[in-house]
């Protein structure tokens, strides 16, 4: 009854003209961000950070937790329609969501996308309200040993996840490891691969990355061919909504990307990418059924799970801020930040000693899914007007909003000069037939797996044995191994390849 009473509590709060008016504008403004390619609810956050010291505690929280929620409805949009990932949890929603939009189903991939984010978030406030305390013990098991397993376990998930050939797989999360790397040690101090390039001292942006690998790469392919040969959509599109057949391929891939991103969203370190790589991997282990499409060709499947996983994952992160006060990601690092101007301390006591804050942002997350949905189901028919542009027009417009993401995030022009430089390597990627997803994840894990690494060994003294020692860092890691070995095994490594064939 306590559940029902607190919640109650924060209806009453969410409910207020003035937190549904900046509840609805941060949905707006993250769908937008989502949609823009480039600009991630991260830079959008801190740039409207300053904005909030005006507005009362919780109209500020509700509406920086509405832009980064719906950001990650908004990062499909382009990620299906113009194979570039908005959020970096889009990143696996590129693979099957722009294939459906080559073959005119960008309807119901928007829609897939739309209404498994709509259930998965909801389902991942429920699990925020009911079960923070019980979830957050489980946070408390992982130490930086079992971080580093886990990662291991995700990298090797990747190799899994990538179509073609394993080698190139691997490869793949090796150069992106790499890349990772690049920058600033930070127990040191000391810059390396940076060739005493100033700029590359700080690393190399995520964004760079992306936009470059996806957005110019596929520009510069399609500029390659000839204008009857380009692989551009067609007019024609066959329904904006998903039929009867697709609801029933597309619920079982929404509840498992739901329970997985559930999970992997409150463990630190991109529980929402994590969680969208780890739903795909599933869904491409789950058996086809008779007609289907396979992966990587336009498999509604592969829209549903991970953009469930992502929504689930994005609302379970919230878990680890509002009841320990560590922050699982960068923009949940900024919330930290938002909550510290408005004299809030996060962690435990902000459940007891403000619950009015607790509760009234559980409550606005329910009502900006809700108000997530009414905005984008309609919007579907806008979307895919964009598909009748004609390509003349459209790469060159590509090419701006790029641009003008890239350098609004760190106001630099070397970023510019960087994403061109990776829209060539993106280019690469694409005639040698290489699945560009794998480097993004060794990218985004490189770094974090390198902190966690050093972190265990500074606790064991240097003994390399606490990653088997502690049991469930032992457990991820046999599990990373046992997954190997089923890929690598000649049979499974015989059907991996036979799925992959091109037709």
């Amino acid at each position: 009854m306590e559940l029902f009473d607190n919640l109650a509590l924060g209806f009453g709060v969410a409910f207020t003209f003035q937190n549904l008016m900046y509840a609805f504008i941060g949905c707006l403004l993250g769908t937008l961000i989502g949609v823009l390619p480039g600009i991630g609810p991260l830079a959008t956050i801190a740039m409207l950070l300053p904005a909030t010291y005006a507005l009362p505690p919780v109209a500020a929280l509700i509406m920086l937790a509405g832009i980064y929620y719906g950001a990650q409805y908004g990062g499909s949009t382009t990620a299906i329609l113009v194979n570039l990932p908005g959020e970096s949890s889009s990143v696996v929603t590129v693979i099957d969501g722009y294939q459906m939009a080559r073959n005119g189903r960008a309807g119901p991939a928007l829609a897939a996308a739309g209404l498994g984010s709509f259930f998965a978030g909801c389902v991942g406030t429920l699990i925020l309200a009911a079960f923070a305390g019980p979830l957050t013990e489980l946070a408390f098991k992982f130490g930086p040993a079992e971080y580093f397993s886990l990662m291991i376990l995700g990298l090797i998930g990747a190799v899994v996840l990538a179509s073609g050939s394993l080698l190139k797989a691997i490869a793949m999360i090796l150069f992106g490891l790499l890349l990772g790397m690049v920058g600033t040690d930070v127990n040191s101090g000391v810059a390396r691969y940076s060739f005493d390039i100033a700029e590359l001292t700080d690393g190399i942006g995520f964004i760079v990355i992306a936009m470059g690998v996806f957005g110019y790469g596929e520009i510069i392919s399609n500029l390659s061919k000839t204008a009857g040969e380009r692989e551009i959509f067609t007019a024609s599109v066959s329904g904006l909504l998903p039929t009867r057949q697709d609801f029933q391929r597309m619920v079982p891939a929404v509840l498992r990307g739901t329970a997985l991103g559930s999970l992997l969203g409150i463990l630190p370190g991109g529980g929402a990418v994590m969680a969208a790589f780890a739903a795909y991997t599933l869904e491409k282990k789950t058996k086809l059924q008779p007609g289907e499409v396979p992966f990587g060709k336009g498999n509604i499947r592969g829209v549903a799970a991970p953009e469930a996983a992502n929504n689930a994952g994005s609302q379970t992160s919230f878990i680890p801020l509002l009841t320990l006060g560590i922050p699982p990601n960068a923009v949940m690092a900024l919330m930290v930040g938002a909550m510290t101007i408005h004299n809030i301390q996060p962690g435990p006591q902000v459940m007891t000693s403000n619950p009015e804050l607790f509760w009234g942002l559980i409550a606005s997350m329910w009502i900006g899914n809700l108000m997530l949905v009414i905005l984008n189901l309609p919007l579907i028919g806008i979307w895919i007007k964009l598909l009748s542009v004609p390509y003349r027009w459209l790469f060159p417009s590509i090419v701006l909003f790029c641009a003008i993401g890239v350098y609004s995030t760190n106001n630099n022009t070397f970023d510019i000069w960087m994403v061109a430089i990776f829209g060539v390597i993106g280019y690469l990627f694409i005639k040698l037939g290489t699945e560009p997803a794998p480097l993004l994840l060794g990218f985004i894990l490189g770094p974090m797996m390198e902190e966690y690494l050093r972190r265990a060994l500074l606790l064991s003294r240097g003994d390399w044995s606490v990653f088997l020692t502690r049991p469930l860092s032992a457990f991820l890691l046999a599990a990373a191994v046992l997954l190997l070995v089923v890929v690598l095994l000649p049979s499974v490594k015989a059907k991996r390849e036979e799925a992959f064939v091109e037709d």
